[in-house]
């Protein structure tokens, strides 16, 4: 199901349920004062513009070196471009929100609906590629060689499926229960919607969909989490047990990489979660929910690129080859 056909039924059946509650909704924003505005609109675009300049630059060096054509970068392109996409579902209409007064931020109920669906998405794809290339390290490492004819072409697009078609599904059936409850309120709590800023513009008992997000919370981080584990103590083993520096080098360089990433979208999440249940600090919470995004995907392919030894040298290569054409 395409994500037009999903937001003109995911539309439909909330129209379905409005009361006198009309499809144009309020946003709360940011309330800031004089001139803060202007601070956090500057500090939020650079760090857009770092988050598109660094994912997108790597994301075509892998695409144009055919060296880098192996199932760890093609997995890491899929990385970088969710980061994009993720940041470009949210950060646009804050920034524009940023320069407006608050009674001229509106959204309508469309296109909150298809934002929502778009980050809860990206989101969960962040984890579930993270764990498909846990498991290309995994294979790399302890199944050297087999580790060709396992992560084949086949494979990768087998993994890709099932990593944005699992999240695809997941957040569809989450926001079906949501979808049913009906609407009567039209104020957008905080800066963007989501699913949980979806089900509080009702009126109804959300218990069920309290209890649905959080039971695929849990089951999607102890997933993670648990993969984690079983890959890198495997991996630890076999490194204790083969007395290889080579080997032991590998898998430090290409793993700490992989970890690094991996733990600062984990520590990010949890410490967002850990915040929403502080009292107060309201616009403090909405600054460090911005973060949560941006500053992961602006490191992630700094991570990445500088600790890749091929990336490195096809930057240095694409330099010299303009110094010398000067």
């Amino acid at each position: 199901m395409s994500i037009a056909i999903y937001q003109s039924i995911a539309e439909a059946v909330w129209m379905q349920n409005l009361s006198s509650v009309g499809p144009w909704l309020q946003v709360e924003g940011f309330l800031l004062s004089g001139g803060w505005s202007l601070v956090a609109l500057v500090c939020f675009l650079l760090l857009y513009i770092v988050v598109l300049v660094a994912n997108g630059s790597v994301a075509v060096v892998i695409v144009r070196d055919r060296a880098l054509h192996t199932p760890m970068y093609l997995l890491f392109v899929q990385l970088t471009l969710n980061d994009i996409m993720l940041n470009s579902v949210i950060m646009p209409q804050v920034l524009v929100d940023l320069l407006r007064p608050p009674k001229h931020r509106v959204m309508h109920l469309s296109a909150c609906i298809l934002q929502a669906f778009l980050v809860h998405v990206s989101t969960m794809a962040s984890y579930t590629v993270l764990v498909i290339m846990a498991f290309d390290r995994y294979v790399a490492i302890c199944n050297p060689l087999r580790y060709t004819t396992i992560m084949s072409g086949r494979m990768i697009v087998l993994l890709t499926v099932l990593a944005w078609g699992g999240a695809v599904v997941v957040v569809s059936i989450v926001f079906v229960v949501t979808l049913r409850l009906s609407q009567c309120r039209s104020m957008i709590e905080g800066l963007y919607c989501s699913n949980p800023v979806l089900y509080k513009l009702s009126c109804e008992n959300t218990f069920l969909q309290n209890i649905l997000a959080l039971i695929i919370t849990a089951l999607l981080l102890a997933g993670s989490i648990s993969v984690m584990l079983f890959t890198y103590l495997r991996i630890t083993v076999v490194c204790v047990r083969n007395q290889s520096s080579k080997l032991n080098r590998k898998a430090l360089q290409t793993c700490f990489t992989h970890l690094l990433v991996y733990l600062l979208l984990l520590l990010s999440g949890l410490f967002v979660m850990g915040l929403q249940r502080v009292q107060g600090l309201v616009e403090e919470r909405k600054v460090i929910a911005m973060l949560k995004d941006l500053v992961p995907g602006a490191l992630n392919p700094i991570i990445y690129g500088l600790q890749s030894k091929e990336v490195r040298r096809y930057l240095l290569s694409c330099r010299g080859s303009r110094t010398h054409t000067q």
